[in-house]
């Protein structure tokens, strides 16, 4: 199975690395894998600015304040599986830069760590989790986060 993983940068902030790069197709394949993905599937990850971010969540969730990671699905799920027909687009990803190096900071691990979670989470949002549904969810998705992240060998 061969993904398709579009790196964008779209900011001056913070450099991006092949380290990081690494770390982000790495992070989303193995959430692909570890979710029973089975088909080719495309997503594309943005590392944006704390103004663009800022817009984003303000005109998408109504929330005028820059946030680390946006989601954007573009594939649903049909009675919890999903029905494939050729390569999948799954949706965007859209990643803060400043916001992610602050958060690797304050967490003390690397950026490219941290950006790898916050991909891991993002691409779980992608498959249909939701932590703000219910506290059961929240905890669900906190399980496969841990998971995830430990087979990549990061914190």
């Amino acid at each position: 199975m061969k993904n398709c993983i579009a790196i964008s940068n779209r900011q001056n902030r913070l450099p991006l690395t092949d380290n990081i790069k690494q770390h982000i197709k790495l992070a989303v394949c193995e959430t692909l894998k570890y979710e029973g993905i089975d088909f080719p599937c495309d997503v594309s990850v943005s590392i944006v600015s704390k103004d663009e971010i800022r817009t984003l969540n303000s005109s998408h969730r109504k929330i005028d304040k820059e946030t680390d990671v946006l989601s954007f699905p573009m594939y649903e799920r049909v009675d919890s599986t999903f029905v494939p027909n050729g390569r999948t687009l799954l949706g965007d990803i859209v990643i803060c830069a400043e916001v992610a190096a602050k958060q690797a900071r304050e967490l003390e691990h690397s950026v490219p760590e941290e950006i790898a979670f916050l991909c891991i989470h993002s691409t779980l949002h992608l498959l249909g989790y939701d932590h703000v549904k219910s506290v059961e969810d929240e905890e669900d998705m906190c399980t496969r986060q841990k998971e995830i992240k430990e087979r990549m060998g990061i914190k």
